[in-house]
């Protein structure tokens, strides 16, 4: 809990800020600049509530995988393929970002606004089917919010 006070123009300014969140599988310097991740007081915009819920979608569907699937995403619309899900994030007030590679291991980047949302999960073989565990990013996902909300 943040006990410092805030002048009301303070606590205007942080009002106005917009806020950004991700979190990926692997460490990445893509979190953005730190007054981006600012969390003013008041309700959850689209963003923050579609980001969300698609961590708790994220969960079930990992639920349901064995040991040498990990989850991914298919792309509706074009002929964009699938981006295997290392990565998901927000910024406010309209945008879901999801970070992660394509079949052949290139980086991909989906950024969509939140009237946009059209989510496939797909189950995909193990990026490194050699690797003792495969990764789990709806359990990363949930930690990193519940440790926000605390």
């Amino acid at each position: 809990m943040d006990d410092t006070i805030a002048t009301s123009a303070e606590a205007l300014e942080a009002e106005a800020m917009p806020r950004r969140k991700d979190v990926h599988t692997q460490e990445t310097s893509e979190a953005g600049p730190a007054a981006l991740t600012r969390k003013p007081m008041k309700q959850k915009s689209p963003a923050e509530w579609a980001y969300e819920r698609l961590i708790l979608y994220i969960q079930k569907f990992e639920e349901t995988l064995d040991d040498e699937h990990e989850v991914a995403m298919g792309m509706t619309g074009g002929d964009a393929g699938v981006l295997r899900i290392e990565g998901m994030g927000y910024f406010d007030p309209d945008i879901i970002t999801f970070y992660g590679s394509d079949p052949s291991g290139a980086r991909t980047q989906l950024v969509q606004h939140v009237s946009q949302l059209n989510v496939m999960l797909r189950a995909m073989p193990k990026a490194v089917p050699q690797a003792p565990e495969p990764r789990r990013i709806g359990f990363q996902l949930a930690k990193e919010l519940e440790q926000d909300q605390a």
